[in-house]
């Protein structure tokens, strides 16, 4: 059993910056592809960002390009997602997922194993 525990949400102004942090445990992180998705009220769950299993290949959706940078450390269990320019659109609960099988990184959140709890970011004007 893998558990996946997100922190680091909460309150930001816009153009502020936040990072999230999804710890794992039951299996070191270095044995699958983590990503970070994202549900805002009355909108379906979305990808926002996918890593692979070594950390060499990462992918960003269109809206969070060039603002997100996704990334773990293997070695303390933990993937990390950097936001800067934080928009009003990227309030919502962010949720870490982890899949048990694989190496590059998945864009499908069926196609993830294991869900943390959620955190939630809330950006105001």
């Amino acid at each position: 059993q893998v558990q996946l525990v997100e922190s680091g949400g909460g309150l930001v102004q816009a153009g502020g910056s936040l990072r999230l942090s999804c710890a794992t445990s039951g299996r070191t992180s270095s044995s699958y592809p983590m990503g970070w998705f994202r549900q805002a009220p009355g909108k379906e769950r979305e990808i926002v960002a996918a890593i692979s299993r070594s950390g060499g290949s990462t992918y960003y959706a269109d809206s969070v390009k060039c603002r997100f940078t996704i990334s773990r450390d293997n070695a303390k269990n933990t993937v990390y997602l950097q936001m800067s320019s934080r928009k009003r659109g990227d309030t919502a609960v962010y949720y870490c997922a982890a899949e048990a099988y694989g190496s590059g990184y998945r864009v499908a959140s069926s196609a993830y194993d294991y869900w943390g709890q959620g955190t939630q970011v809330t950006v105001s004007s």
